[in-house]
């Protein structure tokens, strides 16, 4: 630390004066080194002598010149830029400040009436005994003598001082005036101020308040990281959700915060975010344990599942009644059901944004929970304290074990099981720049039948980097790289044992920008390119006495693009306009043999005119088209405000699945040739009302969607190993409007929500042939048509350690096809089905009750815990899953398969250190 003298001098703003040594010009020339170098180099070629603090340089940057007999001052002048120095000659020694400027004369100020102190103290208080002082007066930007501006820009960011979390929702004014903000989801605030004196206050319900005194020179930056409230044996009201939803223009967006489903009972006990996403209004499911999700009339496919912005195939686990994502790694899931932002593409219904949790980079900690069927365990482990930390987790089920413990001799002899992993590092470089790595990998197994083993597995890579250039404009480059395959292992006494192989590896590669051009318009632009490899299915002999004959599908590969833009236009206080548009381009790539068929006759293996073979990254062909995307936000008053949005999308990745629910061995099809890309438009219009009494939000929200080349099947088609694949293949249009009514308590002893939807979802398949055309051409019932579906969520809280919770479900039975008679052909009895989808399995409904033990309250303690003790299905309702039907004895009887007709009881413990 080299020698800080301290002056009292006048203030003013006449020139400063120098001395004759002063207007000397001297010769420098110097090449990537820190300022420091660069005085000592100064110093050791003239008489000159500086004196400041080393702490006041970034010895990181490096600084390059040339001065050939240059006026030493003009020298200073250009080594000082961009920084927050001023410098005082005094004969040949040069004094350097921070910020402020060291006048030599006194005289009135052109800014006598703003609030500049002629001397202020350095800190904002100090004891008696001078042992201590508190937070120093922090002197923001850079004081200039010919300043013409009075007002400049104070921005900063609001961050968790035990996690870094960016906070959102955060109030940041200016003590007794009327200038204040509120901090956006990443934590980020920027406020106008008049040069000189202010205090800083910021607020939170969540955080303890601080302030800080500051001395604003000109444009600047000022982060504060505060201290999340312990309340001791006291309730923590929330009442933030209002406004960050008021805030956003875009329609059908929910959040989903991990910590605050640990009450809601859900099967066998295990918390889970994706479930918890089935009770919201326009999310449904095709039957109990589909891992796949009906977003307003989508199918399964046109969800987008995104985790660290890297895409999960199969998010399920245990054929679909667990998540295949451990609860205690995630922090939060946002749900656009309505308008997607323009940043997110290639699906036409749904985006789960997921988030993982950061590490505490302070302290070592951890959670954990043990259940009847899985525990898990997370671990945050500190690298750099304060800047970078370790989030490991690992969970796994011992449900093997409880199936060899049982008498049924079937259930003994079967197993499932599954694990999966996650990690992820964080690093806060400096201010500017943090990066992040996540890592994930999950496995399923299970075996209904002794000769037959199915394995499936996902895995993921992401890597984010996030940079800022400056209060106004950041950037984030993301690179992912995510693979789903599934196996069938079959080995049995005869000839025909085999192995049947599939997998997709998606690598995809992004770059965003935002900048906030002013107060009322902030931008978000960029690109992103991922490119598909699809490996549709091959199968060889197991074992040396199998007869199989190996059969191996052409690999597919395919690229998309797209180009994305979005601008939040605050037009007023009161109207916000999202307007964005995105372009994406699709190319389906070689190496490949494709199929050229025959015009104007159905396709079908003997129609095929030509086979066309296209080299390695040779376009087979391409598509793309505009997506625009357009959300509009009127709020009456701080209680009631409307939105209505539009958004059109392009989907070029189709699943290809003959179930009714989808299941861990359906496949995905590229777009190519004969398989045309999906589209999709949505318009919506939705209603919110915040009431007054017990903080009661209502909504009410409308949709109606079209969508065309949605992918079907012909009756009893063979989608596995097909090399002709498209005949098997129908694409037609599709509909879906519907009705979402939220009513949601946040807070109080009773807490939860209500929601019903009233939705219905057709698709036509129509076709010149007879062949293609289900239902004569006309619009029938989806697989997933469920008109009427209800959730009820209530947890009330008996004591502060004590919490009653129930769950609620109902819905009208899916569509199914029956068998309606008999009849006779070339003497061979055959059964006449109904139009497909004509009628419904019976209603679906189950209530679900929980109870919640907090431990004690103690702050010094090694963990703390929670029970929850929980009855799934309380009411033994025997709902059925399936219907198939069977011929016997020349009568064909329906026979139901259900999952949970019993109820069943779990506890689970779990813990926080």
């Amino acid at each position: 630390m080299r020698i800080f003298i301290i002056f009292l001098l006048f203030f003013g703003f006449n020139p400063l004066l120098y001395s004759q040594d002063q207007k000397n010009n001297i010769n420098l020339s110097y090449s990537n080194i820190n300022r420091i170098d660069v005085l000592k180099k100064i110093e050791a070629s003239t008489d000159y002598r500086f004196y400041f603090q080393d702490d006041w340089f970034d010895t990181t940057i490096l600084v390059s010149g040339n001065f050939s007999n240059k006026p030493f001052q003009d020298v200073l002048t250009k080594v000082f830029e961009d920084t927050d120095l001023n410098f005082f000659m005094d004969k040949n020694r040069i004094i350097l400040t921070k910020n402020s400027i060291i006048y030599n004369t006194f005289q009135n100020t052109k800014t006598k009436d703003i609030n500049v102190p002629v001397f202020f103290q350095q800190y904002d208080s100090v004891t008696k005994n001078k042992a201590e002082k508190t937070a120093p007066i922090a002197l923001i930007g850079k004081e200039t003598i010919d300043a013409e501006i009075d007002f400049y820009t104070l921005s900063g960011h609001i961050t968790d001082l035990k996690d870094d979390k960016k906070l959102g929702d955060v109030t940041v004014k200016v003590k007794n005036t009327e200038i204040s903000t509120i901090t956006n989801s990443e934590g980020f605030y920027s406020l106008k101020l008049p040069v000189g004196l202010a205090t800083i206050e910021i607020q939170s319900i969540l955080y303890n308040n601080t302030s800080r005194k500051i001395m604003i020179y000109s444009n600047g930056t000022l982060d504060f990281s505060i201290i999340e409230k312990i309340n001791q044996l006291k309730e923590v009201i929330v009442k933030g959700k209002n406004s960050q939803n008021i805030r956003t223009a875009i329609t059908g967006v929910t959040t989903i915060e991990a910590e605050g489903i640990k009450t809601v009972p859900l099967v066998l006990g295990e918390r889970d975010v994706l479930k918890i996403a089935l009770t919201i209004p326009g999310i449904k499911t095709a039957g109990e344990g589909s891992s796949g999700f009906n977003v307003r009339g989508g199918k399964e496919d046109q969800n987008l599942m995104l985790l660290d912005n890297g895409t999960i195939y199969n998010p399920a686990h245990l054929f679909g009644f667990f998540s295949s994502l451990n609860p205690y790694t995630i922090n939060k899931v946002d749900i656009y059901k309505g308008g997607i932002p323009s940043e997110f593409g290639g699906r036409l219904s749904s985006v789960f944004d997921i988030t993982s949790k950061n590490g505490n980079t302070e302290k070592f900690s951890g959670e954990g929970g043990i259940g009847p069927v899985t525990s898990n365990l997370t671990a945050s482990i500190p690298v750099v304290k304060g800047k970078a930390s370790l989030l490991v987790g690992g969970r796994a089920t011992y449900s093997d074990w409880i199936l060899k413990s049982l008498d049924d001799e079937n259930l003994k002899n079967s197993q499932a099981s599954f694990y999966d992993l996650f990690a992820k590092y964080s690093h806060k470089i400096n201010k500017n720049n943090s990066v992040e790595a996540t890592g994930y990998y999950s496995k399923d197994k299970y075996s209904i039948t002794p000769d037959s083993l199915y394995r499936y597995s996902n895995s993921l890579v992401s890597l984010k980097w996030k940079h800022s250039f400056n209060e106004k404009n950041n950037s984030e480059l993301n690179v992912t790289n995510s693979e789903y395959k599934f196996s069938i292992d079959y080995e049995s006494a005869n000839p025909e044992s085999f192995i049947f192989k599939y997998k997709i590896n998606e690598t995809q590669a992004s770059l965003k920008f935002n900048s906030e051009l002013n107060s009322k318009h902030r931008l978000t632009y960029g690109i992103a390119s991922k490119l598909y490899k699809v490996n549709p299915g091959e199968i060889n002999p197991n074992g040396a006495s199998s007869l199989v004959n190996s059969i191996k599908i052409d690999d597919e590969k395919g690229l998309e693009s797209a180009l994305f833009f979005s601008d939040k236009y605050k037009i007023t206080e009161k109207l916000l306009l999202d307007i964005g548009a995105r372009y994406s381009y699709y190319a389906a790539l070689g190496p490949s043999t494709q199929k050229i068929y025959q015009e104007g006759v159905p396709k079908t293996p003997s129609t095929v005119t030509e086979e066309k073979v296209y080299a390695n990254n040779e376009v087979i062909n391409s598509s793309g088209g505009f997506e625009p995307r357009i959300g509009l936000r009127y709020i009456f008053d701080e209680s009631l405000f409307v939105k209505a949005g539009f958004d059109k999308n392009y989907q070029y990745i189709h699943l290809l699945t003959n179930n009714t629910t989808q299941s861990p061995t359906d496949t995905w099809k590229l777009s190519d040739l004969n398989v045309k890309p999906e589209s999709g438009l949505q318009y919506s219009l939705g209603i919110f009302k915040k009431l007054d009494y017990k903080d009661i939000e209502l909504s009410l929200e409308g949709y109606y969607k079209t969508s065309k080349n949605i992918l079907d099947y012909k009756v009893g088609a063979n989608i596995l190993l097909n090399e002709n694949l498209e005949t098997e293949l129908l694409q037609g249009n599709g509909k879906a409007y519907g009705i979402e009514f939220l009513l949601k308590k946040s807070t109080g002893r009773l807490n939860g929500w209500i929601g019903y939807t009233y939705s219905r979802t057709f698709i036509k398949l129509d076709s010149q042939f007879n062949d293609e055309k289900v239902n004569n051409g006309a619009f029938f019932p989806t697989n997933f048509d469920k008109p009427h579906d209800v959730s009820i969520v209530m947890n009330y809280k008996i004591t502060h350690r004590y919490s009653f919770s129930s769950n609620f479900v109902y819905q009208t039975g899916r569509p199914i096809t029956y068998p309606i008679g008999k009849y006779t052909y070339n003497g061979a009895e055959y059964t006449m089905y109904s139009d497909r989808n004509r009628y419904r399995i019976p209603d679906y409904y189950r209530l679900d009750i929980g109870l919640n033990i907090e431990g004690n309250h103690k702050i010094k303690k090694l963990a703390h815990s929670f029970w929850n003790i929980s009855v799934y299905n309380v009411l033994g309702r025997n709902n059925p899953y399936s219907i198939f039907f069977v011929t016997k004895e020349g009568q064909v009887k329906a026979y139901q398969t259900s999952i949970f007709s019993v109820p069943i009881p779990t506890i689970t413990y779990n813990f926080k250190f």
